[in-house]
């Protein structure tokens, strides 16, 4: 069997019970299965739901809580339960844990995202198993992921995994609600996501311990296809789910192929996905050519207009004559020294404003919008877990 960089995410609704409590024997069911994989000698990262499920019983609330601080105060104390749990399970099997709680703020800051990359890379090479989850307690409503979903797609990604397994309570994706209409048909494999199929998914969450319903799942699938991993959304039950899942015979839906492109490098993630956009330049047809076709550089001399206010480092868009987005970019030039530089021969750009590069983008700091899907993809949502 091929070794396999996996990252398996587990929704809070199979790791609870009817009353919304941490359902132990769920629990190492799962443990189980990744003991396997992993003593297949594949590597596992594991995104956990569940805190704010785990929770909220020990802090009293008869249900899930509602308000912001209810949920911060449950995830509190259930990241505790939680990481016990999965600590004394792997522990069995002679296997160790590591934490990384991550807020969407850790992918914004490209230092962060880059330390993030280093941790759960030494974790792997130590052989721990990685357990994420977003940071509930702090994180701030509109700055969250909405759910873990697109958290594993991130993951998956930056750790550039061969594949993500989103396991939750319902053996994948139908054409129509299967609980409602007794000929829905199930989608065993599907090469690509069209956007049909996100828009006739529902938004409502599974079960009333998670956040995530079959939407979040598709566009986290469809974000991790993006960045080159293969996704499989279903549910599964013994030691041997896992290995079933990874060799294309799990209970579920499996989405993309064989030949996905590879993930882009850290950096091209941070600047693709996650950098805030600063301003704009609308360059001329020889420095599309050059960027779109030939891989080079923005030079001042293609230049044709700079919108917005800008600093050196920060990241822009790069426009043709249209108006169309050609990608994103990080600037080595401020836009008042690019205001003066414009149009200009690298040489003479450089003298004119002091600089130390004839790039205004560097092809290394620079990605094309094919080259991964729309930042609308990865959008701001107001829930949490």
């Amino acid at each position: 069997m091929e070794t396999k960089r996996v990252v398996i995410k587990i929704g809070s609704s199979s790791l609870t019970d009817a009353r919304g409590q941490l359902d132990h024997a769920k629990l190492r069911d799962h443990v189980d299965a990744i003991a396997r994989l992993k003593t297949n000698g594949h590597e596992v990262v594991l995104v956990s739901s569940g805190a704010v499920a785990a929770g909220y019983g020990g802090l009293g609330y008869p249900a899930r809580p509602v308000t912001i601080a209810g949920k911060q105060a449950a995830a509190a104390v259930g990241q505790v339960m939680l990481l016990n749990s999965y600590a004394e399970n792997f522990h069995k099997y002679g296997m160790t844990i590591g934490q990384l709680l991550l807020a969407r703020q850790d992918f914004e800051r490209r230092e962060q995202m880059s330390h993030a990359y280093s941790a759960l890379s030494e974790l792997l090479k130590r052989s721990v198993i990685p357990i994420i989850n977003e940071n509930d307690s702090v994180s701030l409503a509109e700055l969250t992921f909405g759910d873990n979903d697109m958290l594993s797609a991130l993951v998956s990604g930056l750790i550039h995994a061969d594949f993500l397994a989103i396991l939750t309570d319902v053996n994948g994706l139908y054409n129509k609600n299967p609980n409602v209409y007794d000929d829905a048909v199930r989608y065993h494999f599907l090469d690509n996501l069209p956007e049909h199929l996100l828009d006739e998914t529902s938004e409502v969450a599974g079960s009333k311990v998670g956040t995530g319903g079959m939407k979040s799942k598709l566009r986290a699938a469809r974000m991790a296809l993006s960045l080159g991993v293969r996704t499989f959304i279903g549910k599964g039950e013994g030691p041997d789910k896992l290995v079933a899942i990874i060799n294309g015979n799990g209970d579920g839906t499996y989405i993309g192929s064989d030949c996905l492109k590879p993930s882009l490098k850290v950096s091209e993630q941070w600047i693709a996905l996650h950098s805030p956009v600063s301003g704009k330049i609308e360059i001329d047809d020889g420095a599309v050519r050059a960027l779109m076709k030939e891989g080079k550089s923005l030079l001042p001399a293609g230049i044709k207009r700079i919108d917005g206010h800008f600093l050196a480092g920060e990241v822009i868009q790069i426009v043709d004559r249209k108006s169309h987005v050609l990608g994103k970019g990080q600037v080595n030039y401020s836009s008042e020294q690019l205001e003066e530089i414009k149009r200009m021969p690298s040489s003479r750009a450089m003298i004119t404003v002091n600089g130390g590069h004839p790039e205004v983008v560097h092809r290394d700091n620079w990605v094309p919008w094919t080259a991964v899907l729309k930042p609308a993809v990865y959008e701001r949502r107001n829930t949490n877990e």
